[in-house]
C-alpha cells in the first residue's frame, strides 16, 4: 500500500508542476505572454483529475453516508474561501465559490439540486431568486405612488458574494473495500452555504444561520474542480487543485449529519441546545467508522 501511495503523491506532483496559471512567467517578454503555455508544454500536458476506480458494490463490506459541515473561519479552511475579492487580483486567483458558481452561470455543471438527495432539480431561474434580493427604499415607494415609476438610484440589489459564504456541505460515503482490504471515502455532493439572502445584513443573529444556496453532483464537477488552483502558502510554485484538496481530504470539518433510521436527523435534532455536546456526537459517528477499520484487523 506504501507503493502504491508512493505512485499516486508522486503522479500528483509531476501533474500539479505544470499547471499553473502563472506558466512561463520567467519567459514572458510581455504580460500577455503570463500564462501561455508552448506547443511542446500543451502537447505534454496529461493534466486531467484522476480517475476514480470502479468500485463494485460486492467489494463494499461496509459502508456509512455522512454529511459534514467546514466552516470557512477555521484557518485550514482558508484556501477554500479566498480570494473573496477580485478586483485587485490576477484572474488565476478565484475561490472555490467564485469557481463553483461561474460553472453553473456558464452552464459548465449542467445541473444543480435543492437537497443532497438529487431528488429536485433547480433552473438557473430559481438560482438567481435565492442568490439576489432586490429591494426599494422608502423614497422609492414614495416616487412609485407619485409617479407611476421608481428610479434606478431608489432600487437595491444584493448578490450574494464569496465574502458571504459561511461554509461548505460536504456529502460522502465511507465504504470499506474487501479487495483493497482498507477504508474509503468518496465525495458525492458540495454546496456552499451563507445566511438568507433576504436576511443576510440583518443584525439577528438567528438570522445568519448558514444555509445550502445549491448542491453539486462532486463527479459533474471535477473537470472545473481540477482545473481551478487554490494558493499553496508554502510553495506557490506548486499550487493544489481544489479537487485535489477536497479529495484527499485537506479540511476540517464536523459531521452534522450520518444517515440513520429516523429519516437521516441531524445531530442538532437529537442534541439540543448544546454546542460542546454536538461537537462530541460528531467526533462519536467519527471514531464509529473509524474503529470499523481497526476491528477488521483484531483477532
Amino acid at each position: 500500500m506504501k507503493l502504491k501511495q508512493l505512485l499516486l503523491t508522486t503522479l500528483g506532483v509531476l501533474t500539479f508542476s505544470g499547471a499553473f496559471a502563472q506558466a512561463n512567467i520567467l519567459n514572458a517578454k510581455i504580460p500577455e505572454e503570463i500564462g501561455l503555455k508552448t506547443d511542446d508544454q500543451l502537447l505534454m500536458d496529461n493534466d486531467e483529475p484522476l480517475e476514480y476506480g470502479y468500485v463494485d458494490d460486492r467489494d463494499r463490506l461496509f459502508s456509512k453516508m455522512t454529511w459534514e459541515k467546514v466552516v470557512l473561519d477555521e484557518r485550514v479552511n482558508f484556501p477554500l474561501y479566498y480570494p473573496v475579492d477580485t478586483n485587485n487580483i490576477g484572474a488565476d486567483r478565484r475561490s472555490l465559490f467564485h469557481t463553483l458558481w461561474g460553472a453553473v452561470k456558464s452552464g459548465d455543471i449542467p445541473r444543480v439540486y435543492a437537497d443532497s438527495y438529487f431528488s429536485q432539480e433547480r433552473t438557473f431561474e430559481e438560482l438567481q431568486q435565492s442568490m439576489q434580493k432586490i429591494d426599494t427604499l422608502d423614497v422609492g415607494f414614495d416616487q412609485f405612488n407619485a409617479d407611476g415609476y421608481v428610479d434606478p438610484e431608489y432600487i437595491i440589489r444584493r448578490d450574494i458574494e464569496a465574502y458571504d459564504i459561511k461554509a461548505y456541505l460536504i456529502k460522502g460515503l465511507w465504504y470499506f473495500d474487501k479487495r483493497q482490504g482498507e477504508l474509503k471515502y468518496r465525495l458525492l455532493a458540495i454546496g456552499p452555504a451563507a445566511p438568507d439572502v433576504n436576511f443576510i445584513d440583518s443584525d439577528d443573529e438567528a438570522n445568519k444561520e448558514p444555509v445550502p444556496l445549491f448542491w453539486v453532483f462532486y463527479p459533474e464537477a471535477r473537470g472545473i474542480l481540477h482545473e481551478a488552483k487554490a494558493f499553496n502558502d508554502k510553495n506557490s510554485a506548486m499550487p493544489i487543485s481544489f479537487d485535489h484538496i477536497l479529495n484527499s481530504r485537506r479540511f476540517n470539518g464536523y459531521m452534522y449529519k450520518e444517515e440513520n433510521v429516523y429519516g437521516d436527523r441531524e445531530v442538532k435534532d437529537y442534541v439540543k441546545d448544546n454546542a460542546l455536546m454536538q461537537l462530541m456526537e460528531s467526533q462519536r459517528i467519527k471514531d464509529k467508522i473509524r474503529n470499523f477499520e481497526q476491528d477488521m484487523w483484531n483477532y
